[in-house]
């Protein structure tokens, strides 16, 4: 099936590594252009060589005021037009309740919050019909994380926030979308994983209560984000799709 990407332009943030990454390399696959940033200007520069001709990156900070607007107008410089973008960022802190300190919660508002508002709401004044803002959440959007307690707390706010822009926006033709990863292998899930100090014994146990039976790979996230964001899902917004192996509804 064509998706419709050839040509088409996307900025996608925190996309040096990890789900971001997987998602740009989905969408140069089939043709798309891309700009990736990533905080460290080394790494965001790497990823888009990886990614061959078609993508920039650019070293920005979800945090920075500035950024948003830096990274559309790199689009639009470099490859003349925007069609869309994917909010994602690395996630906050672990911690419970009682761990976690306010210059935390802070940090992770800025990052994870404030700054995905901010995109999303810079991209929707530049972005024309068939536009997309897709936001990379969590699971955490249904239910809890244990161990995540920032996250929980501003995942499911920051898919509040989507349902409403795509109730804005679906008048001017542009789509919201927010996509919930479950247990998707990546350096921040073994990094979780190790957490526990036995990563084999978690892995495991998280494995075994995925209907699926096993952790996904971040090209079946990738996959799924590039075709949610093609034009070929153009009658499909305001959804919270979770890419989970099943574990939200397998039992």
């Amino acid at each position: 099936m064509d998706l419709g990407l050839k040509d088409r332009v996307y900025v996608l943030t925190g996309a040096s590594r990890g789900l971001g990454f997987a998602t740009a390399r989905e969408l140069t696959a089939d043709g798309a252009r891309v700009v990736v940033s990533g905080r460290d200007e080394k790494t965001a520069r790497a990823a888009a060589a990886e990614l061959g001709g078609n993508a920039v990156g650019v070293a920005a900070d979800n945090a920075d005021p500035g950024a948003a607007g830096r990274l559309l107008a790199t689009a639009r410089e470099r490859f003349g037009r925007l069609d869309g973008v994917l909010v994602s960022v690395g996630g906050p802190p672990p911690g419970s309740a009682a761990d976690n300190d306010d210059d935390q919660w802070r940090a992770a508002f800025e990052a994870v919050f404030l700054g995905a508002v901010r995109m999303a709401r810079t991209a929707a004044a530049e972005l024309g019909e068939g536009g997309v803002i897709a936001f990379v959440l969590s699971s955490s959007v249904y239910e809890p994380v244990p161990g995540l307690t920032i996250s929980n707390g501003l995942r499911p706010g920051l898919a509040g926030f989507a349902k409403s822009l795509s109730r804005e926006l679906a008048p001017r033709g542009i789509r919201v979308v927010g996509l919930l990863p479950g247990r998707v292998e990546t350096d921040r899930l073994r990094e979780l994983d190790a957490l526990s100090g036995d990563s084999e014994a978690a892995r495991a146990r998280h494995s075994a209560a995925i209907p699926l039976g096993r952790y996904g790979a971040p090209e079946e996230f990738g996959k799924v984000a590039a075709f949610m964001m093609s034009p070929a899902a153009s009658y499909v917004t305001g959804v919270m799709l979770p890419v989970d192996g099943g574990a939200r509804h397998g039992f």
